[in-house]
């Protein structure tokens, strides 16, 4: 594919989230490390056709917030992490670096912690998209955890990774993406200021395990700015593109009850 499409930049993305790893460990392991190996292979044997390489890992391979007490958590912090789906991230991570290491294939990796916006609909961390969602369709929702988040909004997330392919730096590289810190409570009520009639609670004894107040140094060091969008801005995007979706039959709800 990569040959015959003639790419100048590849991102990689294509993963199984947290819950589809420990219901299947070996399609998650299949996916998430095996499918990044044949990423890497693609690009090394380009014969310098691919120009930049970026592929995601994921915060969830740091592991528990509690091994890590300084913050902002720096990148080359060492990994712990205590699920499959972040062993595998830990494993990619590391894929990275021996590929430099023997074949020279450049590469940029960003750990996404939690990504916001239109068609987030997997993964644990996709109920704070799912939030907004019910809020446009007058739905009640609940929030399946609480506590501090990282979030990148969808469009700022995407312009990061094609920023970070199209950096054209040579080495490897491990970067954090940051952004908005807060609290899920504070998400929730600067969502209802925006949807007034908005009915969505959070699981208040539910904490995302991995730390939120991370550096995003190394991203910063190799784009010349990090997009970013404020969350109340990036909610006024995300209502009407739901309410057209919704106008149009194209939004499946029965995912508010996942």
């Amino acid at each position: 594919m990569v040959a015959d499409s003639q790419a100048s930049h590849v991102v990689h993305l294509a993963a199984l989230q947290i819950p589809f790893c420990r219901a299947n460990p070996s399609l998650g392991s299949q996916v998430n490390v095996v499918g990044t190996v044949n990423m890497f292979e693609a690009v090394r044997h380009s014969e310098g056709q691919v120009k930049g390489f970026c592929f995601a890992s994921s915060a969830a391979a740091y592991g528990p917030d509690t091994f890590y007490p300084e913050k902002p958590v720096p990148e080359e912090t060492s990994l712990k992490p205590n699920t499959l789906y972040g062993v595998y991230k830990q494993a990619n991570e590391n894929t990275g670096r021996v590929y430099w290491q023997d074949w020279q294939v450049s590469s940029v990796c960003l750990r996404p912690h939690t990504i916001y916006g239109v068609a987030r609909d997997q993964g644990m961390t996709s109920d704070l998209a799912k939030a907004v969602l019910a809020a446009v369709a007058k739905r009640p929702f609940h929030i399946k955890f609480s506590g501090p988040v990282c979030l990148q909004y969808t469009d700022d997330a995407a312009l990061m990774f094609i920023g970070a392919a199209r950096s054209g730096y040579e080495g490897v590289i491990v970067c954090n993406m940051r952004n908005d810190v807060v609290e899920v409570a504070e998400y929730v009520e600067i969502l209802k200021t925006v949807v007034p009639d908005a009915r969505i609670t959070y699981e208040e004894t539910n904490v995302i395990p991995f730390p939120a107040d991370v550096s995003d140094a190394n991203l910063r060091s190799i784009l010349s700015s990090v997009p970013y969008t404020p969350l109340k801005e990036a909610f006024g995007q995300m209502i009407p593109q739901y309410e057209d979706l919704l106008s149009k039959g194209l939004v499946n709800l029965d995912q508010l009850e996942a």
